[in-house]
């Protein structure tokens, strides 16, 4: 009955895959631009605005006054450049936690900013617990269905449309937040095959019935598939890097009904051509995750000699238009 109650409740307000898929047609390409700002790579201009100290600190803020301050500034404006681009973002919290509370808060006003720029928010937590910690964890960042007030990340939680989980601890450990993205019209995206190189240390395990990696996809599809949208897509999807493009196609038709976020492209090596391993044909069922390769793109060519330092939100714009361009051209979208 409860599961019954849940898939109720996620059919009277507008699913996740739903609005992901709709944001991904509407933009014409399925990139998700990673928001994970490194306080000492950002544009001298952003950091003097934040304020330099005359000393102390140590790792990322060293040298930096206000570095939260400092990476709400840089977020934004590349949230401006890229919102009429791109259907979705992804803001990884361990560069915003390093800062302290006040990082913190720059976390919850870019998933806010973002969010009312009408983008799709992926909170990058990698959160793994049981029972009511799980629980917890998913009420502090998956949004309340309805906006209003958790859209503007004032309802004592962070406000994402989805978050990122660890399926070590089994079963246990990702219900407690496909049910409560079940209530809220969220989505949830957990990792099976990542894109770093020492995934295969344990992902990659045999265990009679196939590798780890397998065995999770099987587990996942089992739990996704009373989760569905009007589009087939479960609000449960997969972490699948385009780093490994044999595994990601074994993964693709293990799960069918899983949209998979897909990190390792650009900066980690992976192309659009390993990326389309990931989509179903005609180029569904996925989203494409760059984040340094877009943020600091004005540090690299060709966008260094075209753009420079001072139009770094230009330049994150132009990166995303050319990696939409490269994906659209594999995948056929």
């Amino acid at each position: 009955m409860r599961k019954k109650r849940l898939m109720l409740t996620c059919a009277a307000m507008e699913h996740f895959a739903d609005r992901l898929m709709a944001a991904i047609e509407a933009k014409g390409n399925p990139v998700c631009v990673g928001l994970d700002p490194r306080a000492e790579w950002l544009p001298r201009t952003i950091l003097e605005a934040a304020g330099r100290s005359d000393g102390g600190g140590s790792g990322a803020s060293a040298g930096i006054r206000n570095p939260a301050a400092a990476i709400l500034a840089f977020n934004r404006a590349i949230i401006d450049a890229v919102a009429p681009i791109v259907p979705a973002v992804k803001v990884q919290n361990a560069f915003y936690e390093e800062h302290g509370a006040e990082g913190v808060r720059a976390y919850a006003e870019t998933i806010a900013y973002a969010r009312d720029k009408g983008l799709i928010v992926i909170a990058d937590v990698k959160r793994g617990d049981i029972g009511t910690t799980a629980e917890a964890y998913a009420r502090a960042h998956i949004a309340p269905a309805g906006g209003g007030a958790a859209v503007r990340g004032d309802s004592g939680g962070f406000g994402a449309d989805a978050v990122t989980v660890n399926p070590y601890l089994g079963r246990d450990s990702i219900l407690p937040f496909v049910e409560t993205a079940a209530k809220r019209g969220g989505g949830v995206f957990c990792l099976v095959k990542t894109s770093n190189p020492s995934s295969a240390d344990i992902q990659d395990i045999e265990t009679g019935g196939g590798p780890v990696f397998l065995r999770v996809a099987d587990l996942l599809a089992d739990m996704g598939r009373p989760y569905r949208g009007r589009r087939g897509f479960s609000l449960l999807g997969a972490v699948v890097g385009a780093t490994f493009p044999k595994q990601a196609r074994m993964l693709r038709e293990r799960l069918p009904e899983a949209i998979f976020l897909v990190p390792g492209y650009g900066s980690q090596g992976a192309t659009a051509s390993d990326a389309t391993a990931c989509f179903l044909p005609g180029g569904r069922g996925a989203v494409v995750n760059s984040s340094r390769g877009i943020l600091f793109a004005f540090k690299r060519e060709p966008y260094a000699s075209r753009f420079g330092e001072l139009r770094f939100a230009e330049a994150a714009a132009a990166a995303a238009k050319d990696m939409a361009g490269e994906l659209r051209h594999a995948i056929g979208f």
